[in-house]
C-alpha cells in the first residue's frame, strides 16, 4: 500500500516555477505564497509547493490518519464498552492511557522501525496506539457514568447483558465515547507529520525536509497542518452533537446580565 505524492519535476526556472525567497527572507506571507503557488527548490532541480503537491500530501497524510483511527476505534471502542459494562479491571483503562500518554510517538517510531521496517504499516501502528488510550478511557468512563437506575430497569424488563450494553449503555454513553474519538483524531492528524521518518509523504515532508522546501515550506505545511486539525475537531463536534441522545444533550443556560446600581455593593435578597 503507498501513497507516493505527484511532485512536478522541473530544471530551471521559468514562468511555471519561479524561483524561491532568498535566504532571510521569509515570512507569513512567503509560506501562504508557498501553499498557492510553485517554486523551486532550494538546489533548484523540481518544483515544490503550489496546490497539486499540497493536496496530494494532504490526502495522503488523511488517508494514514483515519486508518489509524479507525484501527483504534476498532480495538478499544469493544474493550472498553466490555470493562464499563461489567464494571471491572479499571485499572487497565487507566493503565493504558498513562502509559499511552508518557511514552513519545517518535520513540514508538523509532522501535518499530526494527520490527515493522519503514513504510505506511510502520506509522499506522504507531499512530493507532497513539489513537488507543482517550478511546477506551473514554468509552470505559461513559459506560459507567450511565445511570444505574436505567440498567436496573432494563434489566427488570428482562433484557439480557448485550442488550442491555447496545440498547442503553452505549447510547447514554456515546457522547462520553465520541469525545474520545475526537481528542484521538485531533491528537493523530497532528502527529502524522512525523510519517516521513518512515519514508511515509505526508505534510510533514516539507516540515522534516527543510533542505528542499526551505523555511517556507515547513511553515506552510505547519499552517495547512494546523487548519486540518482545526477541521478534523469542529466536524467531530458536530458529529458528536449529532450522536449524541436529544435528552442527554448539555444545555449551556444563556447567562444574565445582572446591572448593579453605581456604588451599591449589596446583593438583593427575595
Amino acid at each position: 500500500m503507498g501513497f507516493p505524492p505527484v511532485l512536478a519535476a522541473a530544471a530551471g526556472g521559468g514562468p511555471d516555477c519561479p524561483p524561491g525567497p532568498k535566504a532571510g527572507a521569509i515570512d507569513f506571507g512567503e509560506a501562504v505564497d508557498f501553499i498557492f503557488n510553485k517554486r523551486q527548490s532550494v538546489g533548484g532541480t523540481v518544483c515544490v509547493g503550489g496546490p497539486g503537491e499540497i493536496v496530494d500530501l494532504a490526502v495522503n497524510h488523511l488517508v494514514i490518519s483515519f486508518i489509524a483511527v479507525a484501527v483504534g476505534i476498532a480495538i478499544a471502542l469493544p474493550v472498553g464498552l466490555w470493562l464499563g459494562h461489567i464494571g471491572r479491571f479499571e485499572f487497565i483503562a487507566t493503565s493504558i492511557s498513562n502509559v499511552g500518554r508518557a511514552v513519545p510517538t517518535l520513540a514508538l517510531l523509532a522501535f518499530f522501525v526494527a520490527f515493522l521496517g519503514k513504510g505506511e504499516l510502520n506509522v499506522i501502528v504507531v499512530l493507532a496506539l497513539l489513537a488507543i488510550p482517550p478511546i477506551l478511557t473514554n468509552t470505559y468512563v461513559g459506560v459507567r457514568q450511565v445511570s444505574p437506575d436505567a440498567v436496573d430497569a432494563a434489566r427488570g424488563q428482562g433484557m439480557t447483558g448485550l442488550q442491555i450494553l447496545r440498547q442503553v449503555e452505549l447510547p447514554l454513553a456515546m457522547a462520553t465515547i465520541f469525545a474520545g474519538i475526537r481528542t484521538a483524531a485531533v491528537a493523530v492528524v497532528a502527529t502524522a507529520t512525523i510519517a516521513p521518518l518512515a519514508n511515509v509523504e505526508t505534510l510533514g515532508t516539507p516540515i522534516i525536509v527543510p533542505q528542499q522546501y526551505a523555511i517556507a515550506g515547513q511553515l506552510g505545511a505547519a499552517i495547512v497542518v494546523a487548519v486540518i486539525t482545526l477541521l478534523t475537531d469542529a466536524l467531530l463536534g458536530l458529529a458528536q452533537r449529532a450522536v449524541t441522545p436529544r435528552g442527554i444533550r448539555a444545555v449551556t443556560p444563556t447567562p444574565r446580565i445582572v446591572r448593579i446600581p453605581f456604588l451599591q455593593r449589596r446583593a438583593q435578597t427575595t
